[in-house]
């Protein structure tokens, strides 16, 4: 059960979602890739952290043409939630589920022959059409059918059969680049073998079935940005469309998240007093240290102890100490602005969330995924709080 009633954590830890970053950001990509292709805008994993309900519903209000998603469990909370636009299943899915696909009108990938098989004979079972989209494996190693080198004409047996197969509806066929999204002419020259390999197997393909996929789609959020030749008749931008990373920069794209926290003490300490777990921080004068309420457990990786900063009123404040499971503290020394109940932000506008990831040696989607489901995520448009979800169980 998600609660609406989130008085008593508002001061806690807090995401702000800002919705009007995600139609800027919609809208900006839709302009880039031309108003003829279709979108599908990616929700898996909550929608990056951000609350797949809420980013699901605005999507199909601003009009995209497809959502994905990585389990049926994820579908099946859009559907309960009023999302009926189509909706892609990256990932795996029980054959014993396929009644429910066919149902609720779930688009599912099909990656082997063993599984195009078994979502035929269920859905023959269960007198309905399953659509389906192939996933081909180009060069990523993960999913898909095997259809480079000598594996070719194997693989596209494999997927023309899929086709063939009573009880499916072969709407799409996809793969996944493995370094769209990294530089150097490596990975470029890797990146158009995909591609290449992809549309081999396409032409391929439709000519021994004889009927084309409506939906042909490969760009991710590297390919989208950098590789126009990729984006055939839809794209899928990830992070992309959240406004993080590099690639957002380059389409002047808006960050959708700022995590805030409050400042709930403050304890002047001597020179010379160990700070947190293990001590690995010793003051070296007489300093204002702050509590905020932010730890491992709400998503701070524990890597960052004593090598980041929060942003205040008054600039950075460095984080000092070992991060702790529920709170960590930060260097108010110099912060005289900053008192008890000040709000700090964690990343923001002010505090890119590509900051805290270089430092933390990942990448964005991390450290977004990681903000945990006890962080109340609050919905903002036109800088009014238009919706409020909280994941804990009330």
């Amino acid at each position: 059960m998600k609660s609406t009633d989130m008085t008593s954590t508002l001061r806690r830890t807090w995401a702000e979602i800002d919705l009007d970053a995600l139609s800027y950001n919609y809208h900006t990509i839709r302009d880039y890739i031309g108003r003829d292709r279709k979108f599908l805008g990616v929700v898996k994993a909550d929608a990056y952290g951000h609350g797949s309900v809420h980013i699901a519903k605005k999507l199909q209000e601003l009009g995209a043409d497809y959502l994905a998603v990585s389990s049926i469990d994820e579908a099946m909370e859009l559907r309960f939630h009023g999302i009926t636009m189509p909706i892609l299943i990256l990932g795996h899915t029980p054959k014993e589920q396929v009644d429910r696909l066919i149902c609720f009108n779930i688009t599912q990938a099909v990656t082997c022959e063993a599984k195009a098989h078994e979502y035929s004979a269920e859905a023959v079972k269960y007198g309905g059409t399953l659509k389906i989209h192939i996933k081909v494996d180009t060069g990523m190693s993960r999913l898909g059918y095997i259809c480079d080198g000598d594996y070719f004409q194997h693989g596209v047996d494999g997927i023309v059969e899929a086709c063939r197969l009573p009880g499916l509806e072969a709407e799409g066929i996809f793969t996944h680049f493995a370094v769209a999204d990294e530089p150097g002419e490596d990975c470029r020259a890797y990146t158009e073998h995909q591609f290449k390999l992809f549309t081999d197997v396409i032409a391929a393909a439709e000519a021994k079935w004889g009927h084309r996929f409506l939906l042909r789609h490969c760009a991710n959020t590297g390919a989208t940005v950098y590789y126009p030749e990729t984006w055939l008749d839809m794209v899928r931008p990830g992070l992309l469309l959240y406004g993080y990373g590099e690639f957002a920069q380059k389409l002047g794209l808006r960050p959708l998240m700022s995590l805030k926290t409050t400042v709930s003490t403050i304890k002047i300490y001597p020179a010379g007093t160990h700070i947190s777990y293990g001590g690995i921080y010793t003051t070296t004068k007489k300093e204002r240290i702050g509590v905020v309420p932010y730890g491992y457990a709400d998503g701070f990786f524990r890597v960052l102890s004593n090598r980041c900063s929060l942003m205040t009123v008054d600039g950075p404040a460095a984080q000092r100490g070992k991060i702790c499971m529920d709170m960590c503290m930060i260097d108010l020394t110099d912060k005289t602005n900053v008192d008890v109940g000040s709000v700090v932000e964690i990343f923001g506008t002010q505090q890119p969330v590509e900051k805290l990831a270089e430092l933390a040696g990942t990448i964005p989607y991390e450290l977004i995924c990681a903000v945990s489901k006890r962080v109340p995520r609050y919905y903002l448009e036109g800088g009014d709080v238009v919706a409020k979800e909280l994941l804990l169980r009330m």
